[in-house]
């Protein structure tokens, strides 16, 4: 099994974790501040991962790379907004409904891709694409 894919279906299932302990722990607490709070247990796990790994000192790289430390800042913007939309939506709705919506990032994903990056869709991938799409759909809404 290639690499990517195992990191892929690891991602998808400690994603499902998110999930599931996000509503457990929003029972009683604000959408917002406890994705704040997720968010510094996030950065404080993350940097200790860089830390054991040794790549502290490649912090350096992206401070001189001014368009990469752009880039990356809005991609973080990017995930935050996601985190306090998905956190906002799991609080007042069913993880069973929000979480295939969410998903829908996988269709807005392979469009941005094709647009920004020229990445070629097969019609079988757009087959596909549809289908995830229609299947989202039909999951959180019937």
């Amino acid at each position: 099994m290639s690499p990517w894919l195992i990191y892929a279906l690891l991602s998808a299932i400690t994603a499902a974790a998110v999930a599931i302990l996000g509503k457990i722990g929003l029972q009683h607490l604000d959408a917002n501040t406890a994705t704040a709070i997720r968010a510094i247990v996030m950065a404080i796990f993350l940097v200790g991962v860089v830390v054991v790994q040794g790549k502290l000192n490649l912090i350096n790289t992206f401070f001189n790379d001014k368009k990469a430390l752009l880039i990356i800042a809005l991609s973080g913007v990017a995930g935050a907004l996601s985190w306090l939309f998905y956190f906002m939506a799991i609080k007042e709705g069913k993880v069973s409904q929000v979480a295939p919506i969410d998903k829908l990032s996988v269709v807005f994903a392979v469009i941005f891709a094709a647009i920004i990056f020229g990445e070629k869709i097969s019609l079988i991938s757009a087959i596909g694409v549809a289908m995830i799409a229609a299947g989202a759909v039909l999951v959180a809404l019937f």
